[in-house]
């Protein structure tokens, strides 16, 4: 026999949530409620999405066609490189941890907020400092570099390096600050019987993200710093005129950026782990083995760094090792998508927007994780590196790998952090147009790179006029990121429509497991009107659907 538990939840808002709890601008300014700031990320960072996916449509226009179609070839240098520095630092580094962790984990954990919610308010407003020098970088001058800043050419042009690497180390503050702050509040602030192996795998994926933060950010902080002096002193650091380096300042940044990577991907594996259990109706097959797993991609990360500098000049000893270590850093993820697969195997999938999401990733980080391989290898990648090939293997895996789950993990707490249902239908139908535009965009583009057509060049005519074939998939590229536009402009306008005409959320739209799921949608200030029941957090067999409650909701055995 079962009953329901006393932690079930009516169905409808809280009279008295986080939204409603005190109002006005200063309110939201100055508040301390993690809540509130996860909202305000998620704003920002998602103003920062359509900043930068404008500029990537405009590089795609001009690319549709041989010779100038739309833009000079400086003015294509800044956009390309403003739209990879934007994306990079503003939307998919801080989208899953600063946005959705922010908002989520205390929830999980069963807390009232981060262990320093002031410290979390600065990271925030370090954040949007940081935003504001990009957007001055875009009206004095702008930025051609490549969002890598790579010397020698960042030391001699004349755009506004200065000025963007400045805001780049400002942003890494707010990183590590973040970081410490989920460090602290995942071992100081957990709940009577939640022991690590209590913790959901979002959590297990934001703690392993921390680590890499506090650990990496600084490393390119001082990089970035050394460039600025350079820029300005002339110190020699590196300049080979003045016995400076310039393969130095690769070393560097790719000992942080490397593990940025994972900054990016290991927040949205934690979502994936997350929606899989609950969509399938299992508890997750092997949750040790993917807590694990994110702890080794995060430690092995820092290892792997060379690999982006197979034809620097490095020894081939050294090849072969950073060669090793990629391949070795793709168990951990073979292991999770393997888990991931099992959580499914004869589960009662139900094919909500978080699950399309979820599937999605699964295929698209599948081909961005095989490709990874093929570069990984030094026969291949001699011949690949520079190449369209990158580019697709990149947004394979930070597009279609970190935004798919970003998304996923957006309309799978929707309703908890406003309160508000949405259209499963129209939601559902916008994620299979952007899966379908994105695979249009990038997939051409591995066929790019193998041909020969080299990354962030502006033309291909002359010397590569011989191929008329990167013509064909110029435009079949461009045509697919229209599609992607359009879907993530529907599914945006979903989740606006929803916050005016969408249906009230219960308390447990979805039939999860997890703390988050035991109070109201939105959440009251506090998170908790009582203390939270701590159990399995993937314990599906004991939430129920209650149609008088409208929700479901924890049964327990009677």
């Amino acid at each position: 026999m079962a009953a329901a538990s006393s932690v079930a939840v009516p169905a409808g808002h809280a009279t008295d949530n986080y939204l409603t709890h005190t109002r006005g601008f200063l309110s939201w300014a100055l508040t301390l409620d993690h809540k509130r700031i996860g909202m305000m990320y998620l704003v920002s960072i998602m103003a920062s999405f359509l900043l930068g996916g404008i500029f990537a449509l405009l590089i795609r226009t001009e690319l549709i066609s041989p010779g100038r179609t739309m833009m000079q070839a400086s003015t294509y240098n800044q956009y390309f490189t403003l739209h990879g520095a934007v994306m990079t630092f503003l939307f998919i580094i801080p989208g899953i941890p600063a946005a959705l962790g922010n908002f989520v984990l205390p929830i999980m954990l069963g807390a009232k907020d981060v262990a320093f919610p002031r410290l979390n308010l600065a990271s925030f407003y370090l954040w949007l400092l940081g935003a504001v020098f990009f957007v001055v970088v875009l009206h004095t001058g702008g930025l051609d570099t490549g969002w890598t800043f790579y010397t020698p050419y960042s030391t001699t042009t004349s755009t506004q390096v200065t000025l963007a690497v400045t805001g780049a180390f400002i942003l890494g503050f707010s990183s590590i600050f973040t970081g410490v702050n989920f460090i602290a509040t995942i071992h100081m602030l957990r709940p009577p019987g939640m022991t690590w192996f209590r913790l959901p795998l979002f959590l297990w994926a934001l703690y392993a993200t921390a680590l890499v933060q506090v650990l990496a950010t600084p490393v390119l902080g001082i990089t970035l710093m050394l460039l600025a002096a350079e820029r300005l002193f002339g110190l020699g650091i590196f300049d080979p005129k003045l016995g400076g380096d310039p393969v130095l300042f690769q070393h560097f940044f790719w000992f942080y950026s490397h593990p940025a990577v994972y900054i990016m991907i290991l927040p949205g594996m934690g979502v994936i782990s997350e929606i899989i259990s609950v969509f399938s109706r299992k508890h997750i097959f092997g949750y040790k083995f993917i807590a694990m797993s994110s702890v080794a991609i995060a430690l092995i990360g820092f290892l792997v760094w060379g690999h982006h500098m197979f034809t620097s000049g490095q020894s081939r000893l050294a090849g072969m090792i950073f060669s090793g270590l990629t391949f070795a850093v793709a168990i951990p993820s073979a292991i999770k998508v393997f888990n991931w697969i099992s959580t499914m195997y004869k589960g009662s999938i139900y094919l909500t927007t978080p699950m399309w999401y979820a599937l999605e990733f699964l295929f698209l980080f599948g081909i961005g994780g095989l490709t990874g391989l093929f570069l990984g290898s030094l026969a291949t990648d001699v011949h690949l590196h520079d190449t369209y090939f990158i580019v697709a293997h990149f947004h394979y895996v930070m597009v279609g790998g970190t935004t798919f789950a970003f998304l996923a993990g957006l309309y799978y707490w929707w309703p908890k952090m406003t309160g508000c249902m949405y259209s499963q239908n129209w939601a559902s139908l916008a994620s299979v147009l952007t899966f379908i535009g994105f695979n249009l965009a990038f997939f051409p583009q591995f066929l790019l790179g193998s041909r020969g057509m080299p990354r962030r060049y502006y033309d291909y005519t002359g010397l590569l006029g011989e191929h008329p074939e990167f013509t064909h998939l110029h435009r079949v590229s461009t045509l697919g990121s229209y599609f992607l536009a359009i879907g993530l402009f529907m599914g945006l306008f979903c989740l606006i429509y929803s916050l005016f005409r969408g249906k009230p959320a219960p308390g447990n739209p979805w039939g999860g497991a997890t703390l988050e799921w035991q109070c109201s949608s939105p959440p009251p200030h506090d998170n908790f009107s009582s203390p939270p029941v701590v159990g399995d957090p993937y314990a599906m067999k004991n939430i129920k659907y209650d149609p008088k409650a409208g929700s479901y909701v924890k049964v327990e055995d009677a």
